[in-house]
């Protein structure tokens, strides 16, 4: 019998797979550093050695970015950007770490190809959306920080 379909040890504990980690720095605000607290608590007490691992580790590896050290007139880390489309509509984008990530609620990754075209713009710049479904011209309206 091939060794494929040889069991090494009955006894031996399944391992869980380690979470995927992108690589990038893992820049987050005090708000999203309390959520991946918030996160660990919650893998610590269900018993999920798998996440509590993974966020143990992104815990220990994250970089503050103050918000209040963030340039008002540029679109950096942190920024909540509003940008209006060739169809005149306006959305609202906040750029923040991969962890905080929720673009169903406007919040992208600060690695995403969207907040690689805003960051560095100024109110009235118009930046290209580089998308596998076409580029997208956006127009910067405004730029703000959550206190």
């Amino acid at each position: 019998m091939s060794r494929a379909f040889v069991k090494e040890s009955e006894d031996a504990p399944e391992l869980p797979a380690a979470r995927p980690e992108s690589g990038h720095p893992n820049y987050v605000t005090q708000r999203g550093l309390e959520a991946l607290e918030e996160r660990l608590r919650a893998a610590e007490a269900s018993s999920n050695e798998r996440d509590t691992a993974y966020l143990r580790r992104r815990i220990e590896n994250a970089i503050v970015v103050d918000l209040t050290r963030q340039p008002r007139d540029v679109v950096a880390f942190g920024a909540t950007v509003t940008v209006q489309g060739a169809d005149a509509a306006r959305r609202d984008y906040t750029i923040v770490g991969e962890d905080q990530a929720d673009p169903t609620h406007g919040a992208i990754s600060w690695i995403s190809p969207l907040a690689k075209a805003l960051i560095g713009a100024r109110v009235g710049d118009r930046v290209l959306w580089r998308r596998p479904a076409g580029d997208l011209p956006l127009t910067i309206v405004a730029i703000g920080y959550a206190a």
